[in-house]
């Protein structure tokens, strides 16, 4: 699961929203009239724009602080907005002192605020090129119909086929389909890497990502992950040059946790790879996680780190008492007790597929508890290859014992030894 950050992005809260369109123009003028309350701190006049949601959701206070959080106001520029299901979605660039944020709006039928995100626009490279006598070729395609459809990037093998294929799952975010952290591009580096040695591969923009308004009536577990990635499965078989009984799904962090349900409800898939996936629940890794983080700050012991414990251990407890009004990181109950339901080693022993599982020793987002389960689960059935790789981060990339969620804004690639372990592992399977 990717580390849910408390500085690459700001999501302050959506909510559910109802059933149909105020005019585009109207969206429009709420989402510009909401940034210049926000600009001109009238943060009263603000929330008052929200929706009954939000307004219990964030205060007045909590607003106030994320966006002066974010430095002096100055232009805005590249505004835009479609609609996405049952709301118009609203994006516009906001300069910052020496940096730029997107900030992402979605306005309900009601003309209230359903939606509210900021995230830093980090400058990055552009991708490499692929050269010129590079053995594949990526082509654009798309998951799904126009409406509601994924965009997606196939990386096919030049030659004759039918080629194996891989399905590439992202972990938990809104992530493009490189997966991009930073300046790395985890899912780029597999899927041309595979492509080099005869294996084509999907990647595709998460839905939370390309179309996080259809998320308007909620979202869970499924919605978020397991539905899509069956539906890039499904859109891969149909491809020419594609050898349908041999695609295989490879999901990294909250994709890897999820890959054995993947698998449960396509049989046909010809393997999974988890490739640093949790093998505990979610929730109590999520604690650890933040307990970790704050330990590696200096901040456990500070009242605010105790605070920020305390409120997540709450939160936590009132996700599981099955409080309807629950919340916790500004996602409602029903999304987080479908990710409670998820058990990853049940899961993985119910599925048929031959099973990889990659792990990164230097990984602190899913640890060595994780790995041990995995180890304990399945280091003696025939079905799983278990790789363990003692300098790799949670990207699978090296990484320094003990370094922080900074290291994934140093520049690297995924390790050389765990690309051709996957393709060793794909060719070897009929």
């Amino acid at each position: 699961m990717k580390a849910r950050h408390f500085a690459p992005a700001l999501l302050l809260v959506a909510s559910l929203c109802s059933h149909a369109h105020v005019p585009p123009e109207s969206a429009r003028a709420t989402a510009e009239t909401l940034l210049d309350h926000l600009d001109r701190g009238e943060f009263a006049k603000a929330h008052a724009m929200l929706d009954a949601a939000m307004q219990s959701a964030i205060s007045q206070e909590q607003l106030r602080q994320v966006w002066q959080s974010l430095g002096a106001a100055g232009e805005r520029s590249g505004s835009r907005i479609e609609a996405q299901g049952q709301v118009y979605v609203s994006q516009t660039v906001l300069q910052r002192a020496d940096s730029r944020w997107m900030a992402t709006v979605n306005i309900a039928a009601d003309g209230k605020i359903s939606g509210l995100w900021v995230k830093p626009m980090l400058a990055s490279q552009p991708a490499p090129a692929i050269p010129a006598d590079a053995p594949y070729r990526e082509s654009e395609t798309r998951i799904g119909d126009e409406a509601r459809g994924l965009p997606a990037t196939l990386s096919m093998p030049k030659g004759e086929g039918p080629f194996p294929a891989v399905v590439l799952v992202h972990g938990s975010g809104a992530h493009d389909r490189d997966e991009r952290i930073g300046p790395n591009r985890p899912f780029m580096d597999i899927a041309r890497a595979l492509a080099s040695a005869g294996i084509a591969v999907l990647r595709y923009d998460k839905r939370s990502h390309a179309r996080p308004g259809d998320y308007a009536q909620g979202v869970n577990i499924d919605s978020e992950t397991t539905d899509d990635a069956l539906a890039a499965v499904a859109h891969l078989r149909s491809l020419p040059g594609i050898d349908g009984k041999r695609v295989f799904v490879l999901g990294h962090s909250q994709g890897g946790m999820m890959a054995p349900r993947i698998g449960l409800r396509d049989d046909t898939i010809a393997g999974l790879i988890l490739f640093a996936a949790p093998a505990r629940n979610l929730l109590d890794i999520l604690l650890e996680q933040n307990l970790r983080l704050l330990q590696m700050q200096g901040q456990e012991n500070t009242p605010a780190g105790m605070a920020h414990m305390q409120k997540m251990k709450s939160d936590i407890a009132a996700v599981r008492a099955g409080k309807a009004d629950a919340r916790l990181m500004n996602l409602d109950s029903r999304y987080w007790q479908s990710v409670d339901a998820v058990d990853p080693l049940r899961e993985a022993k119910a599925s048929r597929q031959p099973l990889l599982i990659l792990h990164g020793g230097h990984d602190i987002q899913v640890v060595d508890a994780d790995w041990q389960a995995w180890h304990m689960a399945f280091a003696g059935d025939a079905r799983a290859s278990l790789r363990h790789y003692p300098r790799l981060n949670h990207l699978g990339m090296e990484s320094a014992a003990g370094a922080g969620l900074e290291s994934y804004d140093i520049p690297g690639q995924v390790d050389a030894n765990l690309l051709a372990d996957i393709i060793h592992w794909v060719k070897s399977l009929p």
